[in-house]
């Protein structure tokens, strides 16, 4: 299984504030273009993710294959857990469409990849890389944090950061707090690119 591990309890209760992201600055790229929909399709506005190439190079040259191969295209957004951090990538059980039951439990047909742990802290905004018990677990799956989370520094690899469209990460369907933050009827990223 590869969803995060360490989720503080209170973190589990409902209308946990959402924090609004700094402004940060696109850095060198290159940046991961994300088109939102809902679950019936409605488009609900486009993420921009710049990708820290520098701080953890295998990791995001494994985001940017599996975009420019159309894989992350109609993958849902299974774990969103209010005030804390929203979770897709489970190219393997993740089609929208599909039987999303294992979502979450997948990755792709690609080897996992060693950790890149930094310095740099989880705030909100910051992409990680989701894993198993093992830190040699990630594979293709990612989360983008919606608030500050330092018990996850040093222990996931930083791989990006939200540098636009903070108001669509905030609008994503949230999950059920009793099921670890479970979606039902996800959104979903419905075309996702890369722009150098």
């Amino acid at each position: 299984m590869r969803s995060l591990l360490v989720i503080p309890a209170l973190l589990l209760g409902a209308g946990a504030a959402l924090a609004q992201a700094p402004a940060a600055e696109d850095g060198p790229g290159p940046n991961m273009v994300i088109e939102v929909a809902a679950a019936d399709g409605t488009p609900r506005g486009t993420i921009t993710l710049d990708l820290l190439s520098e701080t953890a190079p295998r990791h995001v040259e494994r985001l940017v294959e599996l975009a420019r191969a159309g894989a992350y295209d109609g993958v849902v957004f299974h774990r969103v857990i209010d005030g804390f951090m929203v979770q897709t990538g489970d190219v393997q059980h993740g089609k929208q469409g599909g039987d999303t039951a294992m979502a979450g439990m997948g990755g792709s047909d690609l080897p996992d990849l060693e950790a890149e742990f930094s310095d740099l802290s989880f705030q909100p905004g910051t992409v990680g890389m989701a894993r198993s018990n093992d830190p040699n677990s990630a594979n293709s799956q990612f989360f983008i944090d919606l608030a500050a989370a330092p018990f996850l520094d040093g222990s996931y690899t930083v791989v990006g950061q939200l540098i636009d469209g903070w108001d669509v990460l905030n609008a994503i369907k949230k999950g059920d707090s009793t099921a670890n933050g479970a979606v039902e009827e996800p959104d979903y990223m419905a075309r996702v690119t890369i722009a150098e």
